[in-house]
């Protein structure tokens, strides 16, 4: 009796103990197990079509983004990265208030959804008309390109779909830099504890640099649209004039300070007569006393 009342207890114990919110499953948790899940699936690139439409809104049906960076290019983006990138913002393993509403499962679908869409904005073609950087530095940007980001990136900006490590060759500048700068303050969420520190040492000339050059590096020409290219699986979307813009030009080289004059010689300081300053005005010294000849006055 006893015994079996220890182990009510024990079965008790462990009941509440795995109930209590100390032992919750984390957010990275949940985005790593619907990961894995949504690895497990066969995906429909129909489904991702009509998945798709709610991505539309911001990214436009090319998946192109905006050249000013407000919203990334998705398009040509490796298929591992977009669902690791989605489980961990639906997660809120990644912190984008932006995006989070559109990537709940009342709104985009479950794990089948995510396979689906993820695979359609994957065979997407890039624009070759990314928003780029102003142009400076961009020896210095190669420099720190090669010795910091080639290692996890590749050496063409490519990315690594066995570790969802993302392609960044081709992405809007204005959009690197914001995400830089939020892995840099430690805001994202889902940055690579590594990265977090080693971004840290970066001055704003050197992260202006390299993120710049990152923006110029040119995907495949497989992977990139054919000019006037337009997503045909969405023919009647109504698509807002897009503004021009055009390529930052470098500031040109100051031009060279010309020499400076001499200074004009400064006039002889006039005698003035009237003053009394001339050395013709000056009495003749006196001539100094005779000798006395009175021996007590010496």
């Amino acid at each position: 009796m006893k015994t079996r009342s220890l182990m009510c207890l024990t079965v008790l114990a462990l009941a509440v103990v795995s109930a209590s919110p100390s032992y919750a499953a984390t957010p990275a948790q949940i985005a790593q197990a619907e990961y894995d899940e949504v690895m497990t699936l066969e995906p429909d690139l129909e489904s991702g079509r009509a998945t798709f439409l709610t991505c539309t809104v911001c990214h436009k049906p090319e998946g192109w983004g905006t050249p000013d960076g407000s919203y990334p290019q998705i398009a040509g983006q490796l298929r591992t990265v977009i669902i690791k990138q989605l489980a961990d913002i639906r997660a809120r393993h990644r912190h984008n208030p932006l995006m989070y509403p559109f990537s709940i499962p009342h709104t985009l679908g479950g794990v089948q959804q995510i396979a689906d869409v993820a695979a359609y904005v994957a065979q997407l073609p890039m624009t070759p008309y990314n928003g780029v950087g102003p142009g400076f530095d961009l020896d210095l940007g190669q420099r720190l390109f090669e010795d910091n980001c080639v290692e996890c990136h590749g050496k063409q900006g490519e990315g690594n779909s066995e570790e969802h490590i993302p392609a960044i060759a081709g992405q809007h500048y204005n959009y690197l830099v914001r995400e830089f700068d939020l892995i840099r303050a430690n805001r994202r969420g889902n940055a690579d504890p590594k990265m977090v520190k080693h971004v840290k040492g970066f001055s704003r000339r050197e992260e202006s640099a390299v993120l710049d050059y990152t923006s110029r590096l040119r995907p495949p020409a497989e992977k990139l649209a054919k000019g006037g290219w337009l997503n045909p699986d969405f023919p009647y979307y109504a698509r807002p004039p897009e503004p021009e813009w055009p390529p930052i030009a470098p500031m040109p080289e100051p031009a060279p300070m010309p020499p400076m004059p001499e200074p004009p010689a400064m006039p002889a300081f006039p005698e003035s007569p009237a003053m009394g300053f001339g050395r013709e005005q000056l009495p003749p010294p006196e001539p100094p006393p005779p000798p006395s000849t009175n021996p007590w006055s010496q």
